[in-house]
């Protein structure tokens, strides 16, 4: 079989580009974020110098929702999963040193994806980095933080709305950037099966490219920018044949559906982290050839982007020893296994071409189910996928404890052994956290601030695209919080149905 005959050519089942890593490797990220916007910036820069080719940034809870470090509903949260941004003064430490024109930078950030993308772009134009050459994705996926992860602000309606919005405004203004980073593995986290997986994602997908549509854009302004994020759990063969699956389905729905006229439109290009859900505390060197097996798997699968997990994550915040084991996997994986050398290695082969078609086949027909009900949107609504979800995750807990699952240092291979200890934190960091937000708040023009968040508040009445507005705000040092006031005093809050 040529290995060429199929990479590169609808419906993309063996990669989206002819000669896939021969040309050009996946981009090797680590998502990182600690206490500071000081300490990750080390992180990246120690990162960057090992050769690590894009950054990865983890905020910690309150930044993801949007609330500042000195927040009643921020204490004892400030920086504890990762970085805490409360203003354009942090941001510009965060990227101090770092050429923003040069590097791709990944955000893991979704209710406030505006904000912080205003952030980031406001730290450019100082650099005076050309808005057009920035590169990188935004998460921006609201719909799967309803179904599995929590962190939402908004109600569906106005969180959609802030999606459209950044999506229609990056198209015009930062067009190499990824709009939006559908995202399956906080629900494959959350305890989905592969076939869920796909299915729920691909779906979530098709939701925002209606919204987008219906916002005014066409399909070909925004969909060659879409991009996707799955995890890669231990199943080597089934893993690799839900990314291939994945490919031939979104190709089929985008193509029937919305007719594109650009072929980027209907290519998935996606990101892979290795499965943090499958980490164990027990025996945690074992982690480092669980991390391996899955990365070989996402790259057999033909991912463009990836994340190897450090071996001590499920301890605490992984240590700068670990996070280099975890680079130096993927650099090992490149450049010694030979893997990279062939398009799509495992085609062809009964048991994967098999696994493919059976992926394709029940994504299809979950996808048909959902729809049958309204849609993701509307499923989220009524919680389809939250029970979902729950049901597969309670299935899978059952088959570890009652053994059928093999976990190993678990279930089976246990023994005694000494502890290792994780990152440890320095609590006083969370307290000058928030002494640095007091003075840059008693430094700034409170007048300034002011009139921004009022024009801010004023275009939420409006249909005015609200990205200017947000970075119009940012610059004139109104805070993550502040800005996330106005927007939650327009569009109000919700509770998504647990599906329980």
């Amino acid at each position: 079989m040529d290995e060429n005959l199929e990479a590169g050519k609808p419906p993309y089942t063996s990669g989206i580009y002819p000669d896939m890593y021969r040309t050009k490797l996946w981009t090797m990220r680590q998502y990182a974020g600690f206490s500071t916007a000081k300490q990750t910036n080390e992180r990246f820069r120690l990162l960057l110098e090992q050769g690590q080719t894009g950054l990865s940034v983890a905020f910690d809870l309150p930044t993801q929702l949007g609330l500042d470090s000195d927040n009643e509903r921020s204490l004892g949260e400030v920086g504890k999963v990762g970085v805490p941004i409360d203003s354009i003064s942090d941001m510009r430490v965060l990227f101090d040193g770092i050429d923003l024109s040069t590097v791709s930078t990944s955000m893991t950030i979704n209710a406030p994806a505006t904000t912080l993308l205003a952030l980031y772009v406001a730290v450019a134009d100082e650099q005076g980095v050309d808005r057009k050459n920035l590169r990188g994705t935004v998460q921006n996926d609201i719909l799967k933080e309803y179904i599995a992860r929590g962190l939402y602000i908004y109600p569906p309606e106005a969180s959609m709305r802030l999606t459209s919005d950044l999506m229609n405004w990056s198209t015009k203004n930062a067009p190499s950037w990824n709009t939006i980073s559908v995202s399956g593995y906080h629900m494959r986290e959350a305890g989905c099966t592969a076939v869920e997986e796909v299915a729920l994602t691909v779906l979530n997908g098709i939701e925002y490219v209606k919204n987008a549509i219906d916002s005014g854009m066409s399909v070909d302004d925004f969909a060659p920018r879409i991009s996707f994020f799955f995890a890669c759990q231990n199943n080597i063969l089934e893993e690799v044949s839900k990314f291939r699956a994945a490919r031939k389905i979104w190709y089929e729905l985008i193509t029937s559906r919305f007719e594109p006229k650009n072929p980027k439109s209907a290519m998935l290009r996606f990101h892979t982290q290795t499965a943090g859900a499958t980490l164990t505390a027990q025996q945690p060197f074992n982690n480092i050839v669980r991390v391996s097996y899955q990365a070989l798997s996402a790259v057999l699968g033909g991912t463009q982007s990836l994340h190897t997990n450090s071996y001590d994550e499920a301890i605490g915040l992984p240590t700068d020893e670990a996070v280099t084991i975890a680079l130096r996997t993927q650099q090992i994986l490149a450049s010694e296994t030979g893997v990279a050398n062939h398009v799509d290695p495992l085609a062809g082969s009964y048991v994967v071409e098999e696994m493919t078609s059976n992926i394709v086949k029940k994504s299809f027909e979950l996808i048909e189910k959902i729809e049958s009900h309204g849609g993701a949107l509307s499923g989220v609504r009524s919680g389809i996928q939250q029970r979902m979800i729950h049901e597969s995750a309670w299935k899978h807990l059952n088959s570890i404890e009652e053994g059928s699952m093999k976990v190993i240092g678990v279930n089976v291979n246990q023994q005694e052994e000494d502890s290792i200890e994780g990152q440890i934190l320095d609590s006083r960091l969370a307290e000058n956290q928030v002494l640095s937000l007091k003075k840059f708040r008693s430094e700034r023009n409170n007048e300034h601030v002011k009139q921004s968040l009022d024009r801010l508040g004023k275009a939420c009445q409006s249909d005015d695209n609200l990205m200017d507005f947000i970075i119009d705000a940012v610059k004139s040092n109104c805070t993550v919080g502040e800005i996330n006031q106005v927007l939650s005093d327009s569009f109000g809050t919700w509770v998504s149905p647990s599906g329980v």
